[in-house]
């Protein structure tokens, strides 16, 4: 597939953090190229990709299966949170990741595994998940929220302390409330760390989560830094360069 040339990112780097920004008409397109380009990196090898859900992914998720060359078969699929819905409901990350792009890809169904988050159980539900999770993945997926949360690691939230559980049962300030979510430890050794953001109502977390001095319980995204951000021009809107 080939780019048009206004979607080619600008690529700066903010510390240890890479940063693509983008036009916001090029910001799926270009997510889905960057994306690409780091599971075609992998070549002949399996890897773990973990994917995030909310708005921002999914357009990224369709142009994603678009793209030639991603090793679909060799790739196992888990999921960075899961709201507390059934898998077919509209609100699951699970649904979104499966429309946009499971259902577009030659991915065997074995090698998806969703959060089951519709369990009434969500300590037992997170426990499991844990046991059947890589050590480390080498590929996670992450967005951003206007609070700053990432994944479903909230502001101020008890899990952000979590040194052993590697998932775990969450509160969401908005609806659905129920949440299972991985924990910092999993961020912290994933091998790439892929964040996606765009949109003006970004563009003071974005600054904050890459250039604050607001420490993890107040921004989780900044958990984050030092991976590689797509970011479209309206979010990056506030950074000092």
């Amino acid at each position: 597939m080939k780019r048009r040339p206004e979607a080619a990112p600008e690529q700066l780097r903010i510390g240890r953090t890479e940063l693509h920004l983008v036009p916001p008409a090029s910001f799926a397109d270009a997510g889905a190229e960057v994306l690409a380009a780091v599971l075609r990196g992998f070549g002949a090898r399996d890897l773990s990709l973990a994917l995030s859900g909310g708005s921002t992914p999914g357009p990224i998720y369709e142009a994603l299966a678009g793209l030639p060359g991603i090793p679909w078969e060799r790739i196992r699929v888990y999921f960075a949170d899961e709201r507390a819905v059934p898998p077919e409901d509209p609100a699951s990350n699970y649904r979104l990741a499966r429309d946009a792009l499971f259902d577009r890809v030659p991915i065997p169904a074995e090698s998806v595994h969703r959060m089951e988050a519709e369990r009434p159980d969500l300590d037992d539900a997170a426990r499991r998940y844990d046991r059947g999770l890589p050590s480390r993945l080498d590929v996670l997926v992450l967005g951003i929220g206007e609070d700053g949360h990432t994944a479903s690691l909230f502001p101020g939230s008890h899990n952000l302390r979590e040194t052993a559980r590697r998932v775990a049962p969450a509160r969401s300030p908005s609806p659905p409330t129920g949440r299972l979510t991985i924990t910092p430890p999993v961020v912290r050794s994933a091998g790439r760390i892929l964040v996606f953001a765009r949109g003006r109502a970004k563009a003071d977390v974005v600054r904050e989560a890459l250039q604050g001095k607001a420490d993890v319980s107040r921004c989780p995204a900044r958990l984050a830094r030092g991976g590689t951000w797509v970011v479209d021009t309206e979010a990056a809107a506030r950074l000092r360069r």
